[in-house]
């Protein structure tokens, strides 16, 4: 056998570098980009900066000064109080998720087994369907002859039937209903990289169950809490299908004015102010949840 026979042959990836790149992992050029750029540009960045020019270009703003929409919402007593209303809404609406859909994250994580694909499409069921018609469907399970509330009749737990559906507790069950995929799904994506040995090496250096959660279960997960937090308080803050159709009017947040000055009174301009105002809520819960996943040692 000769010398060169025995010489080892060189890797395909040295002796073929990528066309029109700086090494052999460069796979596409930068010209590739260009359709997401247009698209981001044509549905993103344009309709952005014209609702930013209608607040501060048009009606009332021609008269009285580019910040006078938003120096409405932000000293008049009434739209401060809308503004506290939507983000409590928010928060609550969160936190119910949150306390609801970890466990079932967990179970799918650790116990579900075969049975996890059937609760994946449980969860994701109702966002294939209209939000009409899963608000709709909450009127008519909360009306007063509905099954809900005969069966609470019946269960002695209200002294007579009543119309649920315009109790303020329908909105927030209606949100949850919608919104706990995105938490539990945000959770489930994290907890899937968890190491099931620390867990273990927990119990078997004497922790309990509860321990063994809260000091090495949850921690490694906040991550997907952030992530699914973020997402709940933000879409949360944007419906208002869910306001218009249940509780009887009595929760009003910021997307709903927004729906009744486009719609109603047709002030596009403070309109336009309001929802440049949902959207800095929006880009500041983002810039929390990177800071946190900077403190968490994640490349946002």
């Amino acid at each position: 056998m000769t010398a060169d026979a025995e010489r080892p042959a060189p890797a395909l990836a040295s002796a073929a570098p990528a066309r029109g790149g700086r090494g052999p992992y460069r796979l596409v050029r930068s010209r590739w980009t260009i359709p997401v750029l247009v698209f981001l540009g044509f549905f993103f960045v344009i309709p952005l900066g014209t609702n930013v020019w209608r607040s501060v270009a048009t009606g009332q703003a021609l008269t009285a000064g580019p910040v006078v929409f938003y120096a409405k919402l932000l000293r008049d007593a009434y739209y401060v109080g809308i503004l506290a209303e939507t983000l409590k809404v928010g928060a609550i609406a969160t936190l119910l998720c949150l306390v609801l859909g970890y466990p079932v994250a967990y179970f799918m994580v650790r116990h579900a087994g075969r049975w996890n694909a059937l609760i994946v499409f449980l969860l994701i069921a109702p966002l294939l369907t209209s939000i009409i018609m899963r608000t709709f469907g909450w009127r008519v399970l909360l009306a007063r002859k509905g099954p809900v509330t005969l069966l609470l009749h019946d269960w002695g737990l209200i002294a007579r039937p009543a119309n649920l559906a315009d109790d303020p507790v329908a909105v927030y069950v209606a949100l949850v209903h919608v919104l706990i995929p995105f938490m539990v799904l945000s959770i489930v994506a994290v907890l899937q990289q968890v190491d099931r040995r620390l867990e273990e090496s927990s119990r078997v250096l004497g922790a309990g169950p509860l321990a063994t959660f809260l000091r090495i279960t949850l921690p490694l997960s906040l991550d997907g809490v952030a992530t699914g937090c973020i997402l709940v308080f933000v879409v949360a803050n944007g419906s208002f299908l869910t306001m218009l159709l249940l509780g009887g009017g009595k929760v009003t947040t910021l997307s709903v004015l927004i729906y009744q000055q486009f719609n109603v009174a047709q002030d596009t301009g403070f309109a336009a102010a309001m929802g440049n105002l949902l959207l800095f809520v929006a880009l500041i819960c983002l810039a929390i949840q990177a800071r946190f996943l900077r403190r968490q040692g994640v490349k946002a």
